[in-house]
C-alpha cells in the first residue's frame, strides 16, 4: 500500500478531517499531557506519517499518539524498530499469563488423588449443567464463564481418577465436552493459543474415552481453530480425518465436519466444494436424533447450515449472494441470541460493502457496535475489523467517516 491507512483511519475516528487539524490537535494534546509548551507536531510531519515510509516517532510522541488515539504506534502503521516494547506490554502479558495459568491448572492437576466412590448419577448432573452453560454463553459471552466451566472440568477430572468402568467412561465423555466448551470460550475471547491448548485437551480425553463420536467432534473443534487462523488446508485435513470412518459416527458429527470443511474450502477459494459440502450436510439434518449433550448447535441454531454458507460466501467475496442469505438467516434469529446475532449482522454488513452498498453496511454496523461492547466478544470485534477493511474504498466519503466514528467504542485502545 502506498499510504498509512491505519493512522489515517485513526485520525478520522478522532475527528481530525485534515492533516493540518491532526497536527494541530496532537500538538495541543501533547502540550497538555506533557505540560510542555515546546512539544510540536507539524502538518509536514503528519503527512509523512501517513505516507509510504512513516518511520518511527520519538518516545514522548509515541506516548502522546497513544493517549490521543488509543493505540500504540505499531498499531498505527509506523515502522516498528528492533527491540521496541510498548510500555504496557509486560503488564498486559502478565495479566493474560496469570489468567491462563490459573485456568489451565484445571487441565493439569497432578495426581494421584484420594480414592472416593463416584456415583454414576454425577454424569447426568454434569450433562445438565453443561446445557445451562451453553445457554449462558449465548447471553453472557466468554469472559464470565471461563473460570466457572474450567473449575467444573477440574472436578470432573478429579472424579475420573477414582471412577471405574462405565462411570469412568461416562465422565470422560462429559469431561471432553467441558474441555471443548472452555476451548470455544477462549476462541471467542480471541485467545487462539489458549483455545488450541484446550482443543488439544478435548482430543486427548476423547481418545481416552474410546468414543468415536467424540473423537470426530474433537477433530472438528481443532478445525475451528485452524479456520480462525486462516489455514484452509489444515481445516480440510482435520475434517477429512473426522469423516474417514463416517459410518461409525452419528449424523450430527458428520454434519459438523462437512460444514467446517466448507469453511476450509472457502479459505482456499473453492466455491464448488463449499456448496457441495453444505448441501450434503443439509441432507443429513433430518437424521439427527442423538441425545449427546454437545454439538447441538446443529439443531439449536436457526438456519445453522445457511449461516455457514453465508459466512463462506462472504469469505469468497460473493457480497450479493451472502447478503441475500443473511437477510433470510437474521429473520429467524431470536433477539435473545444477541452475540450470535451481532456476529451475523457484522458479516452481513461486510457482505453489503462487498456488494457496493456502503450505506447499508453503515446502518447495520450501528447496531453491531452496541452488541460488541456489551458482550465483549473478540469474534465480533474481528468481524468489525473485517468490515472496516471492506469499507476502505469509502474512507474519504461521508459514509466512511461516519463508520470510523461509529467504530470508536470497539477500536479505541485495541
Amino acid at each position: 500500500m502506498s499510504r498509512n491507512d491505519a493512522l489515517r483511519a485513526a485520525r478520522l475516528r478522532r475527528g481530525w478531517r485534515t492533516v493540518e487539524q491532526a497536527a494541530s490537535g496532537l500538538q495541543a494534546h501533547g502540550q497538555q499531557l506533557l505540560d510542555d509548551v515546546h512539544f510540536t507536531v507539524s502538518a509536514r510531519t503528519w503527512r509523512r506519517w501517513e505516507g509510504e515510509r512513516p518511520g518511527w516517532p520519538a518516545e514522548e510522541t509515541a506516548a502522546v499518539l497513544h493517549d490521543a488515539l488509543g493505540r500504540w504506534p505499531e498499531d498505527l502503521g509506523f515502522t516498528t524498530p528492533p527491540g521496541w516494547i510498548r510500555p504496557d506490554h509486560h503488564e498486559e502479558a502478565d495479566v493474560r499469563r496469570r489468567q491462563f495459568v490459573t485456568v489451565t491448572a484445571a487441565a493439569l492437576m497432578p495426581g494421584p488423588v484420594t480414592t472416593q466412590h463416584v456415583d454414576p448419577a454425577l454424569i447426568t448432573y454434569f450433562q445438565e449443567q453443561l446445557e445451562g452453560h451453553y445457554r449462558a454463553d449465548m447471553f453472557l459471552g466468554p469472559h464470565d464463564l471461563i473460570g466457572t466451566v474450567s473449575a467444573q472440568y477440574q472436578l470432573i477430572d478429579k472424579l475420573v481418577r477414582s471412577a471405574k468402568g462405565e462411570t469412568r467412561r461416562g465422565l470422560l465423555r462429559v469431561g471432553a465436552a467441558y474441555a471443548a466448551l472452555v476451548g470455544w470460550l477462549y476462541q471467542d475471547a480471541g485467545d487462539l493459543g489458549a483455545a488450541a491448548f484446550w482443543r488439544g485437551v478435548t482430543q486427548e480425553i476423547a481418545v481416552r474415552s474410546r468414543d468415536p463420536h467424540l473423537i470426530g467432534y474433537s477433530l472438528v473443534n481443532q478445525a475451528q481453530v485452524r479456520t480462525d487462523l486462516g489455514d484452509g488446508y489444515g481445516v480440510i485435513d482435520l475434517c477429512e480425518a473426522a469423516l474417514d470412518d463416517a459410518d461409525r459416527v452419528v449424523p450430527k458429527v458428520r454434519i459438523m465436519a462437512m460444514q467446517q470443511q466448507a469453511h476450509g474450502a472457502s479459505l482456499t477459494g473453492d466455491r464448488t466444494s463449499v456448496d457441495q459440502l453444505i448441501d450434503r450436510a443439509a441432507g443429513l439434518v433430518g437424521c439427527v436424533d442423538d441425545d449427546l449433550p454437545w454439538g447441538n448447535a446443529v439443531r439449536r441454531t436457526p438456519g445453522y447450515l445457511e449461516v455457514q454458507r453465508a459466512t463462506c460466501y462472504g469469505r469468497l467475496g460473493l457480497g450479493a449472494e451472502a447478503g441475500a442469505l443473511w437477510n433470510q438467516v437474521l429473520d429467524a434469529v431470536p433477539a435473545t441470541a444477541r452475540r450470535d446475532r451481532g456476529v451475523y449482522m457484522a458479516r452481513h454488513a461486510t457482505a453489503a460493502a462487498a456488494a457496493r452498498e456502503p450505506e447499508q453496511a453503515l446502518e447495520i454496523a450501528r447496531s453491531v457496535v452496541a452488541i460488541a461492547v456489551e458482550t465483549g466478544s473478540a469474534r465480533m470485534r474481528r468481524e468489525l475489523a473485517t468490515l472496516e477493511r471492506a469499507m476502505r474504498p469509502w474512507h474519504d466519503a461521508p459514509v466512511g467517516r461516519d463508520l470510523a466514528e461509529i467504530l470508536v467504542p470497539v477500536t479505541e485502545g485495541s
